[in-house]
């Protein structure tokens, strides 16, 4: 299964690859909002996970454009971000994140949550790309 992870920080994106390889996922890594929907046209992706506070296009504009995208409006989004504020949540939510992590995270708690995104979100056949 690929996963995107979309993160302005370089560290964070290396350490949630290090999680998510180390479980046998396949990752891409994009920057922000943009440079993701760049790499989503020519990547199969299966879930993204997303920050949400980044330049150029922050998580909460990338949900809307994925969702607004009839070929890509049912990947699973997972966004992990510091933000710890129930009405940033709620708007994660509302514009389409389907569930939303508080950062710092553990590699156990992502594998969870994927798995549960992944159960309700994806193809078996998927499951096994």
């Amino acid at each position: 299964m690929n996963i995107m992870i979309v993160d302005d920080c370089t560290t964070t994106r290396k350490l949630l690859g290090h999680y998510l390889q180390s479980r046998g996922y396949s990752v891409v890594f994009a920057e922000n909002g943009i440079d993701a929907l760049e790499k989503i046209a020519s990547h199969d992706v299966h879930l993204v996970m997303t920050d949400l506070n980044m330049p150029y296009m922050d998580g909460i504009e990338l949900i809307k454009v994925l969702r607004s995208d009839p070929g890509l409006s049912e990947i699973p989004i997972l966004m992990i971000t510091t933000e710890n504020d129930d009405r940033e949540r709620e708007k994660a939510i509302s514009c389409g994140a389907n569930a939303y992590m508080i950062k710092p995270v553990t590699g156990n708690a992502i594998e969870e949550n994927i798995k549960s995104l992944v159960n309700k979100n994806i193809p078996k056949e998927a499951n096994n790309a």
